[in-house]
């Protein structure tokens, strides 16, 4: 009887939740058409915004990684796409992968005092601030400086235009580039600091 008189209650909350969930728009908001971009500064949203990362163990397997609550601008004309400007801040004490230890040892302070083997406990925010942009179709190369602990380098990013549209529920206007979906770094570490996926929404 306990596996039936449990799964009453479940069974009375599915319409429940199913009427609560609202209807899913006609078609996605967003699309790939380059026509929708319109001149202007966008910033990006520090809750669909990140930046992704990959590091190799040993040269055995990789690790995965987020950066959250990224915030930055672009902006951009799309008469003049060589004249866009990327600035993009990132928390590096966001960071998290799908390891607890490497979560940790990220963050960890240096031994005995010394310098951490990554970030620290109280990373000072990276930052990506674009030099120039050629861009080609819906891609571009978005060279620029990226200070990562202190060190600055030069970088250059492969971009790509994903979508653009209005946002469902703030109303605002989205335009979507992944940027550094393939990145080539001038300098150490080539690991980390490559910007991921940023969503740009209006003003």
């Amino acid at each position: 009887m306990r596996p039936i008189a449990f799964a009453l209650p479940l069974l009375a909350a599915i319409p429940l939740a199913l009427i609560a969930q609202p209807s899913p728009p006609a078609e996605a908001p967003g699309k790939a058409d380059a026509a929708r971009v319109t001149a202007g500064t966008y910033t990006t949203d520090p809750n669909h915004g990140q930046v992704g990362f990959e590091i190799v163990h040993f040269g055995f397997n990789p690790y995965f990684g987020l950066f959250g609550n990224i915030t930055g601008s672009l902006t951009i004309d799309p008469k003049n796409l060589s004249a866009a400007k990327v600035d993009v801040t990132i928390p590096l004490s966001s960071v998290v992968t799908s390891s607890k230890g490497l979560n940790e040892h990220l963050l960890r302070a240096g031994k005995d005092g010394g310098k951490p083997d990554f970030f620290g406990p109280a990373p000072a925010p990276a930052r990506f601030v674009s030099t120039s942009v050629l861009a080609k179709g819906k891609a571009a190369k978005i060279a620029g400086n990226l200070t990562l602990n202190g060190v600055t380098k030069a970088v250059v990013l492969e971009a790509e235009f994903i979508g653009a549209g209005q946002d469902v529920v703030s109303k605002r206007d989205i335009r979507n580039l992944d940027v550094g979906k393939r990145a080539h770094e001038h300098g150490e570490p080539p690991e980390l600091g490559c910007p991921g996926p940023h969503a740009f929404p209006g003003p």
